[in-house]
């Protein structure tokens, strides 16, 4: 992946916003991507896997799929087809780990993602 690509997801993400719009974001600058045909988030809601955002065309032969882990659980996956590199991926997983917080009950305590 492109450090431009990189780049782009670092703005979005720190640009903030509501949560669906910082994943819509990203979603689509993946899709953007020329070595990504299809780029999506899957929310962890009671247990299934859910998808979310999503953008680009499918291409699920080629999918890639890494966790999303806030405070040390599991709250979804990133899914990618195409050319990616695990280690981007990752780091991209644990920058949007505060956005994808479905079901995520915080017993009251306030969250900065």
């Amino acid at each position: 992946m492109s450090t431009r690509v990189l780049e782009e997801l670092d703005r979005i993400v720190d640009r903030g916003g509501e949560p669906d719009d910082v994943l819509r974001g990203v979603v689509r600058a993946l899709a953007d991507s020329p070595a990504i045909s299809w780029a999506g988030i899957a929310f962890l809601d009671e247990g299934t896997l859910v998808l979310g955002p999503s953008a680009g065309e499918p291409a699920p032969s080629q999918r890639v799929s890494v966790p999303i882990v806030f405070q040390r659980s599991s709250v979804g996956e990133l899914w990618v087809d195409g050319d990616a590199a695990s280690v981007d991926l990752e780091q991209i997983a644990d920058r949007l780990s505060g956005h994808v917080l479905i079901g995520w009950d915080t017993h009251g305590e306030s969250w900065d993602p």
